[in-house]
């Protein structure tokens, strides 16, 4: 795949760099901050050569803030054939569920520590560029650390929650089987459980799938 990369720490940008190269696949531009990974796509768009997938920091020049975040949304608002995975140092809930709002395919969040798991990284990448999500485990459960007293989600069993969890991480349903290691009509049989138990009526225009999520990560 074709990859553009945006982080202002030269060392994990050239890291970054080599490992997908080793992989085969080809870095179109590394660049370190939000405006140069916005230039840099205006001209693939011009020229018809735009990346499968870009892979940018959070918060990067000038203020280190949310120059990553404000790229990232402008690309998917601009160019939404391109797969956008989200680095971080920290997870962040209003990056995280501000990527999820709009339409989490194609969108990943992984934690920096995530990088030299090489094919976590690489899989979420893959993912993205193919149009899945793929957000990191460790985002996921930090951003469910919040009481459900009196939230439909503590209705829902335990294996159902460990079934959303896993739909919140941009999982298939066969790959929730294998995870699992249930049978696919199982997955099937808890995700039809868990619509109910949170009151998701089949609406045209909107994904129950999408909803459950948005729902399980307070949104």
């Amino acid at each position: 795949m074709r990859v553009v990369l945006a982080d202002d720490s030269t060392l994990l940008r050239e890291g970054l760099v080599r490992l997908l190269a080793e992989e085969g696949h080809e870095v179109a531009a590394a660049v370190g901050d939000g405006d140069q990974l916005i230039a840099v796509l205006e001209q693939a768009a011009e020229q018809d050569e735009k990346p499968d997938a870009v892979v940018v920091d959070v918060r990067m020049p000038p203020t280190h803030t949310d120059e990553g975040l404000r790229a990232a949304v402008q690309i998917r608002e601009r160019w939404p054939d391109i797969g956008v995975l989200v680095l971080s140092q920290y997870v962040e809930r209003r990056y995280a569920t501000e990527l999820l709002t709009d339409d989490s395919e194609g969108v990943g969040y992984l934690l920096k520590d995530r990088v030299v798991q090489v094919d976590e990284f690489l899989d979420a990448l893959e993912r993205v560029s193919s149009g899945q999500a793929a957000f990191d485990p460790e985002v996921v459960r930090q951003l469910l650390m919040r009481s459900r007293r009196s939230d439909p989600l503590g209705t829902l069993t335990a294996r159902e929650q460990e079934v959303l969890r896993e739909m919140a991480q941009g999982h298939t349903n066969a790959a929730i089987a294998v995870r699992l290691h249930i049978s696919q009509s199982a997955v099937e049989k808890h995700i039809n459980a868990i619509f109910d138990k949170l009151d998701l009526i089949s609406t045209s225009g909107y994904s129950r799938r999408v909803l459950a999520v948005l729902r399980y990560l307070g949104t």
